[in-house]
């Protein structure tokens, strides 16, 4: 296992420079920070000073950043470095590397609207559409390497769990200290693994968990809260492994599952189950959303559906594209994306799970391996 190869990303780069081609560009400036990352290979750290990546179709990849970025910038490999002085700056940076690329007619994939006007006279056309979309959505071999790679140490935070949770809470584990335990063990197990491969790059573990009536919370806070007898407990995992994300996650139960836990738990796996045949089926993301809820609709929990059933994973945790509502992206082999059930009933309980899932030419793969290991009820602690 190796961080994606200077040769790799000068791969990515050409294809994007013939959609800029086919499209008749001069070339493509990339602002979103997550499109720059995917062509350049740096995994830089997003704030306020915009990054931008120029594509021309015709020279060498051009990486512009902030002077105080210089030294860093110039790790990248195969791509020349021009830095601005400062943020805001006199001219706005974007509007600055547009006047650096020299460019006619050029592809941005996200720019401002106050700066549209300004940036039009700059250049006699501008594509405003995100051509590096549709390269992202399709994975090579090589970035699916770093998705299962991940997607383990995601599982690996939920067989911590599983393994210490029942003695912790007993005496006493709040749910921030039983965080802390699982993920600090598979951030370890990430660095001793990987630490001589990928030094210098970023080795991920994030994690939420909440228990009881916070469980209804999909994005509430970790807590000093002690998990009580016949609770759910929602565990979350995010992993990221040379600038690619999985996730995995369950919801333990501390006790005996009662018999509506249990109508919870199946209507989750037979959600999981939707999703999984739907992909395969290559529907669109839409479709698939609509085929992974209904489940939980046919059990009655229709009310308690909080979010769509998952989204894309790649450079971000979060992509395009969305299995949701309003996305009509047919979903194809080598797409990469969550499945992520949930069941939320304020002041009462809530549930989630989640798979990381890889479309394959013949159907679907499982990368993270935790609730096909654990069926739910091996999910109960005790």
């Amino acid at each position: 296992m190796t961080p994606l190869t200077p040769a790799f990303l000068s791969m990515l780069r050409d294809r994007l420079r013939q959609r800029a081609v086919t499209a008749g560009l001069d070339g493509l400036l990339l602002l979103a920070p997550g499109n720059v990352a995917y062509a350049s290979g740096w995994l830089f750290s997003s704030n306020e000073r915009p990054m931008g990546l120029w594509l021309p179709v015709n020279r060498d990849a051009v990486l512009y950043v902030p002077h105080l970025e210089l030294e860093n910038a110039l790790t990248v490999p195969g791509v020349q470095v021009v830095t601005y002085a400062e943020f805001p700056g006199v001219t706005p940076p974007a509007l600055w590397m547009i006047a650096q690329t020299g460019a006619r007619r050029i592809g941005i994939d996200a720019l401002e609207a106050r700066h549209l006007a300004a940036a039009q006279s700059l250049v006699t056309q501008i594509d405003l559409t995100d051509h590096c979309l549709p390269e992202r959505a399709v994975k090579h071999p090589e970035e699916l390497a770093l998705v299962r790679a991940a997607a383990g140490f995601a599982d690996l935070v939920l067989e911590r769990f599983l393994a210490v949770a029942a003695d912790m809470i007993a005496q006493g584990a709040t749910e921030l200290e039983l965080e802390a335990d699982c993920t600090s063990h598979a951030r370890a197990a990430m660095v001793t693994r990987h630490k001589a491969a990928f030094a210098g790059t970023r080795m991920g573990i994030t994690s939420s968990l909440h228990s009881g009536p916070r469980a209804a919370l999909p994005h509430g806070a970790v807590t000093h809260r002690v998990p009580q007898k016949g609770e759910p407990i929602i565990v979350g995992i995010g992993a990221s492994l040379g600038g690619y994300h999985a996730e995995s996650a369950a919801t333990f139960v501390y006790g005996d599952l009662t018999p509506d836990q249990r109508r919870v738990m199946q209507a989750m796996q037979d959600a999981n189950d939707a999703t999984v045949d739907a992909l395969s089926r290559h529907l669109t993301c839409s479709h698939v959303n609509d085929a992974a809820l209904a489940p939980i609709r046919a059990a009655g929990l229709g009310d308690a559906i909080r979010h769509r059933i998952g989204h894309g994973m790649g450079v971000e945790g979060h992509e395009a594209p969305w299995l949701s509502l309003g996305d009509a992206t047919p979903t194809a082999p080598h797409m990469v994306f969550s499945c992520e059930p949930g069941v939320y009933r304020p002041g009462h309980d809530g549930w989630r799970c989640i798979e990381t899932l890889i479309i394959t030419d013949t159907g679907v793969e499982i990368p993270s391996r935790f609730q096909s290991t654990h069926p739910f009820d091996a999910r109960v602690i005790a």
